[in-house]
């Protein structure tokens, strides 16, 4: 929509933690509007399928009016110009993300100039958290209820009965 400023938050979100939500409201109030972009990420062999992350994704923020819920597949800055975004909003938990997401801006700069790269901090409370560390933590039985909205960590209680019947 013209005149309004839209950010492109991008990720896997398998599962969404409370470090994404931060990102996700802050965004929400800097932007007039948020699309969260949920990539298919096949090759991540993900836990929940492309729908249910998306589900969970439009559950958890449905009462946030400026933030959308889409998916993705291809490159990203493509995804971006479609939308007629600004910018694509990075999470940057600590030095060590620092590098890899660096590379990725450049090259979306290298890809289409006029789309910017803002890198955004979680609360301290959230630097360690990372999705693959909440599904390590929930498949041995610990709680992760500090770590998830409360939808997302029954949602992968579900996933993981399920994944133990099945074998």
């Amino acid at each position: 929509m013209p005149g309004m400023r839209t950010a492109i938050y991008p990720g896997s979100f398998d599962p969404l933690t409370n470090g994404h939500l931060d990102l996700i409201y802050r965004a929400a109030r800097l932007f007039d509007r948020v699309i969260v972009a949920v990539a298919a990420s096949e090759g991540k062999n993900p836990l929940f399928s492309l729908d249910e992350r998306i589900a969970l994704l439009r559950r958890v923020v449905m009462t946030v009016p400026n933030v959308e819920v889409d998916s993705f597949t291809g490159l990203l800055v493509d995804y971006v110009e479609k939308h007629q975004g600004e910018a694509v909003i990075r999470g940057l938990r600590a030095v060590s993300d620092f590098e890899f997401e660096f590379q990725l801006a450049l090259m979306n700069r290298k890809l289409n100039p006029r789309v910017e790269t803002i890198f955004m901090m979680p609360k301290e409370a959230y630097t360690f958290l990372s999705s693959r560390l909440v599904k390590e933590i929930a498949q041995l039985g610990g709680d992760v209820s500090g770590f998830v909205p409360a939808p997302v960590k029954a949602a992968l209680g579900r996933k993981l009965r399920q994944i133990k019947r099945r074998k």
